[in-house]
């Protein structure tokens, strides 16, 4: 108890020589400290007073002792390293270990004088011990997340309207009664609501849950790169997937085949998001992706997709047609579905009927009658559409050529007064010609149907806030596709990376777009059976730019990178 007293006096000494307490303030803290029997410090007593605030007290240590501060809010601790104490000696001693070189462990206190403390943490732990100052509401961050078992998360500022809970323990016998009796422990909820909120902020399309031997790896994918943020414990995989589960009206007694689900959650500020779950089994457990659908960051305008001047006039030009077909192709998650709401948002005009199926309904518009396709009970794009052409429509779209029946059905729509605008998995614009030919259809009728196709990608934009103009080697700009009278003209920017755009150097994502019109020299060529080269060639002459030269003038423009242009368009 002597020394104790010894080391709190001396801590006392030292903040009336800086002038940041009186003697008085001393006296009055030391007699509180007495009466509790010094089971608090007198630094938490100083502060609970008022007599001295948290920065203060850091930075007198900092200054006195040359101790670093660490600011333990925002420090991202691994779980290896708070694993080397357990939570009992943690909060015995208000010291939290932050980081571990070699046989040093760096351990974050709330009082650095405390020797005793220090002495045996370096007994258990046997590390020599490097100390950092932190402060009291600091430590108590960290105590409270290792006591709700969550990791370095911050979850104070959760507004997520979620209700239930299941957590399940690690045992493969799930007893459904004991889910019950669980369902309202907090730790999982908050941890849960947690992960959402934090993806709708970031602005991530998809959330994976993924489980391995040894670790539970959480990643969000933003602008269309997964990026890992979380690595909870292991222990909690189950009690993680089976409250997404339960949330999303999914057996949580089912671990051996996928499910699929949705959620519906309720924001602060009354939006609306809605979320598609899948699970899968792997060997180590239940994979979980998380598709979040915000209809509010859906921007259904044309304008602000990406298209270039002239691609944008030709393409709004076609979809005014009254009859004939749109295809837009590219890759999973190159933003299709995206420009094709876009176009129906220009055509959603009362005196038109407008039909969709998709597989599945991802955004509901307003005026356009939306069909889920369900192929496990026979409704495909093909029997879809064959009820559309009984219920009068002007405009269908159709989520994806699948198949020649959907195809020839489609075609058939097309040619009898109908818009048909759908997708299709190919390359580029001209290549799709060749792949409907290839499906079936006969040349004259791909002709006679087809009006323009759009074939796009998406690449990530630079971000504003960070970028900076970088050199780049005139061989390299050329090998990329640059006219060599450009080269010496032709500037090239990056982002190198800030708080706003999580390092990355990116914010957002724009789409490249290779505008194909079919023109009537080009309906010959079709014909005739031209190959797609040959087709590509003509497109050319007529205007059309590839998607290399459309991700080289976004380049040019600043928008993107040639990293990025390079990734996207590879083989193009």
């Amino acid at each position: 108890m002597k020394k104790v007293i010894r080391i709190q006096d001396k801590i006392g000494r030292i903040l009336v020589e800086q002038g940041l307490i009186s003697k008085e303030q001393l006296k009055i803290a030391f007699k509180e400290c007495e009466q509790r029997g010094y089971k608090d410090k007198l630094i938490k007593i100083l502060i609970e007073k008022g007599f001295i605030s948290e920065e203060e007290l850091v930075k007198a240590f900092s200054d006195k002792m040359g101790i670093p501060f660490v600011n333990l809010k925002k420090y991202k601790i691994p779980d290896e390293i708070l694993e080397i104490l357990p939570l009992s000696m943690i909060k015995k001693y208000r010291a939290v270990p932050i980081e571990r070189n070699g046989n040093i462990l760096i351990v974050a206190m709330e009082d650095p004088t405390d020797l005793n403390a220090i002495a045996d943490i370096r007994f258990y732990t046997n590390y020599n011990i490097d100390i950092a100052i932190a402060t009291p509401s600091g430590i108590d961050k960290v105590i409270e997340e290792l006591e709700t078992g969550e990791g370095i998360l911050e979850v104070d500022d959760l507004n997520l309207n979620l209700e239930g809970i299941d957590y399940i323990e690690e045992d493969e016998d799930i007893d459904l009664s004991s889910i019950q009796e669980e369902s309202q422990k907090a730790p999982i909820i908050r941890f849960v609501n947690y992960i959402i909120a934090d993806a709708v902020r970031k602005e991530a399309s998809d959330i994976h849950i993924e489980p391995y031997e040894k670790k539970l790896r959480i990643r969000y994918r933003i602008d269309g790169i997964l990026h890992e943020f979380f690595t909870p414990p292991l222990k909690l995989k189950n009690a993680i997937v089976s409250r997404i589960k339960i949330m999303s009206h999914l057996d949580i007694a089912e671990r051996r085949i996928p499910q699929d689900g949705r959620i519906k959650i309720k924001l602060q500020d009354n939006k609306e998001i809605d979320i598609r779950v899948s699970t899968l089994p792997t060997i180590f457990g239940e994979k979980v992706v998380m598709r979040i659908l915000d209809k509010s960051s859906l921007k259904l305008d044309l304008k602000t997709l990406g298209f270039e001047e002239r691609e944008l006039r030709v393409f709004r030009e076609v979809i005014n047609k009254p009859y004939g077909m749109i295809l837009v192709t590219g890759p999973t998650g190159s933003g299709k579905t995206t420009t094709l709401y876009s176009a129906l948002s220009e055509l959603n005009k009362p005196d038109v009927n407008i039909s969709t199926a998709e597989d599945p309904v991802e955004y509901n518009i307003e005026g356009i009658n939306q069909v889920n396709i369900r192929e496990d009970i026979g409704l495909t794009f093909a029997t879809a559409l064959r009820s559309f052409l009984r219920q009068d429509p002007d405009i269908i779209l159709l989520g994806e050529i699948r198949d020649l029946e959907t195809a020839e059905i489609a075609v058939k729509a097309a040619l009898t007064g109908h818009l048909v605008l759908s997708t299709l998995h190919t390359n580029d614009a001209s290549s799709t010609i060749v792949r409907l030919v290839d499906m079936g259809i006969e040349p004259f009728l791909v002709s006679t149907s087809l009006l323009l196709i759009v074939a796009q990608r998406l690449v990530r934009k630079i971000c504003l806030n960070c970028k900076e103009e970088v050199k780049i080697e005139k061989k390299a700009l050329i090998s990329m596709g640059v006219e060599e009278e450009e080269v010496d003209d032709f500037k090239v920017f990056k982002g190198k990376g800030c708080e706003e755009c999580n390092g990355t150097g990116y914010k957002g994502r724009t789409a490249l777009y290779e505008v194909l019109k079919v023109s009537q020299d080009i309906k010959e060529l079709i014909n005739k059976g031209g190959t797609a080269y040959q087709i590509q060639q003509v497109a050319i002459k007529e205007g059309m730019k590839t998607l290399r030269e459309a991700g080289l003038l976004k380049v040019k423009q600043g928008i993107t990178t040639l990293e990025e242009v390079g990734r996207a368009t590879i083989g193009d």
